[in-house]
């Protein structure tokens, strides 16, 4: 069994080997862990696909994810005029509006060069509606409008999420046998359950209900108990949550999910000791029974984390049992 393999079974709630191990990485830590500047992760496609390949190499037995991400970090900042200047804009085309043609072009080039190695990019990702319009409009602003202008809100949320759909739909048609799709928007869990089941229900349900067939990935790494019987049921199937949130509790509360977590990225995974990170991981594995659970960070791979703490993970996911 494939590391992906693993990983898609146990999304699907199916019986694996072990435990998989699976993590969130991308241009914070990626140019680090190669050695390299990040300009050159973001502008050299050599040196991105050398960095990409050298993971599967010293990490045969992690699913990275969403794994060969083009991505540009958190590139789109506040923009003049505030929601009355957004509320009504058409959607954006992938194909000609922002860096979304770009990430399509280099996708084009990456897997044309990953097929002739024998491998092909099995995920893409996309932020949700909710992160891109605290980018637009600036996080205080969007929360604040959320409350005192819900229709106009709800106008720009309807089209931001119209758009990621399209961008989500547009990367997949371009390569050769996708499997899943990665969704990362963490202010969902700053809403109340009121809140959550006005705004982000409708706009969520949608983006994860138009790619039934495929493995879906939730990254809200917000500190959100509260928020877990309604999130369980927004037709994903992982969770990257907080390591702030106990996973034993929370797989009570979501027991059709799969968990991926939860040790801290920064406290232990980074600045922690190996025995530390060994710790938590066997404690994730225990309070779960290993059921439904790909080990993991609490959110993404942070810079600075060592290989030698990766490494731990395998190590737990390999020698622990799963309860059945």
């Amino acid at each position: 069994m494939t590391s992906w393999e693993r990983f898609v079974k146990a999304a699907r709630g199916q019986d694996v080997d072990h435990v998989p191990v699976a993590l969130i990485v991308d241009c914070p830590w990626l140019p680090g862990f190669a050695g390299i500047d990040t300009l050159d992760y973001f502008l050299l496609p050599d040196e991105w696909l050398r960095v990409n390949l050298n993971l599967l190499d010293r990490f045969p037995d992690v699913t990275w994810i969403p794994g060969f991400w083009v991505e540009f970090g958190m590139a789109i900042e506040p923009l003049k005029g505030g929601l009355q200047a957004l509320a009504d804009m058409e959607p954006a085309d992938p194909q000609r509006h922002g860096l979304m043609p770009l990430v399509l072009q280099f996708y084009v080039d990456a897997e044309r060069r990953l097929l002739s190695r024998g491998l092909n990019i099995k995920m893409v990702g996309a932020r949700g509606p909710f992160a891109v319009a605290s980018w637009l409009l600036g996080l205080t602003d969007f929360l604040i409008a959320l409350k005192i202008e819900p229709e106009a809100t709800s106008r720009l949320l309807d089209t931001l999420t119209t758009t990621i759909i399209a961008f989500l739909q547009a990367q997949l048609d371009i390569l050769h046998a996708p499997e899943g799709i990665y969704v990362a928007d963490d202010i969902v869990g700053m809403l109340s359950p009121e809140m959550f089941k006005q705004f982000v229900r409708p706009y969520f349900t949608r983006i994860f209900g138009a790619f039934d067939r495929l493995i879906k990935v939730y990254h809200n790494d917000m500190p959100c108990m509260h928020l877990a019987e309604p999130m369980s049921t927004l037709g994903f199937h992982v969770w990257n949550f907080s390591h702030e949130m106990d996973i034993g509790t929370l797989q009570g509360k979501m027991p059709g999910v799969t968990l991926m977590g939860n040790v801290p990225p920064l406290d232990i995974m980074t600045l922690g000791t190996l025995e530390q990170v060994e710790d938590w991981a066997r404690q994730c594995v225990r309070k779960t029974g290993g059921r439904r659970l790909i080990l993991s960070a609490g959110g993404g791979v942070g810079p600075g984390t060592p290989p030698e703490a990766i490494d731990v993970l395998v190590r737990v996911s390999r020698e622990t049992a799963i309860s059945r």
